[in-house]
Formats: structure tokens, sequence, C-alpha cells
């Protein structure tokens, strides 16, 4: 079972595995507070992109579409957070923009296709 949630939520034991998919480490957050267990940089959208993106949601198609690009060169990575979720049974993507539909945590659709 793979979840998502903003890094400012408390954390919870039904949580599972926590995976921070965030290339910048999320403002006012300590790492102790923040009970991650695995910081996955590389995941998230280049920076170019998260740039251009801006959380602007008019571009939002557009930011899928390039962001879905970026992911098909991090197979690898893909396939270890599929390997995860098979060992702890639930992980959970922890992202911190303030839209919950519109941000880069939504690659479970993409993990769903490997």
């Amino acid at each position: 079972m793979i979840k998502l949630k903003r890094i400012y939520e408390k954390p919870e034991k039904d949580d599972g595995f926590r995976i921070l998919v965030e290339r910048l480490w999320p403002r006012g957050v300590s790492k102790q507070k923040a009970k991650i267990d695995l910081w996955m940089k590389d995941i998230a959208p280049s920076d170019e992109l998260r740039k251009w993106f801006g959380h602007k949601k008019e571009r939002w198609q557009e930011f899928n579409r390039r962001y879905k690009e970026e992911l098909e060169e991090k197979k690898d990575l893909l396939k270890y957070l599929k390997k995860l979720e098979k060992q702890y049974g639930t992980i959970t993507f922890l992202f911190s923009a303030r839209d919950v539909e519109h941000n880069n945590a939504f690659l479970i659709e993409v993990l769903k296709d490997i």
C-alpha cells in the first residue's frame, strides 16, 4: 500500500516506511520531527522542472508529462520503491507542497505500471 502525506502532518504508526520525495528539505521541519526513514532526492523532479512548474495549476498537465519523462530515466529508483513497498507493506511518500493534488508525489501512478 502506498500513501501520500504532507511532511507537516504528524507522523503516525500506520504510515509504515516514510519516504521524503523532495529535492529540497522542507522549511521549518527538523529531521528529528520529520521521522523519515529515507530521503529520496533523486526521485524528485529536476531543479529546472521544479522551478518551471512553480506550483502553478495551469502548468500541471505539462509538468505531469515532463516529470514522467524524467522518471523514465529513473526506473531503478522506481523499482527500489516497489521493493520497499513489498518489504514494509505500507510506504508513505512525504511531500511539502500545500496543494495535495498537484505535486510530485503523484509518482504513485507511475509505480503502478512497474
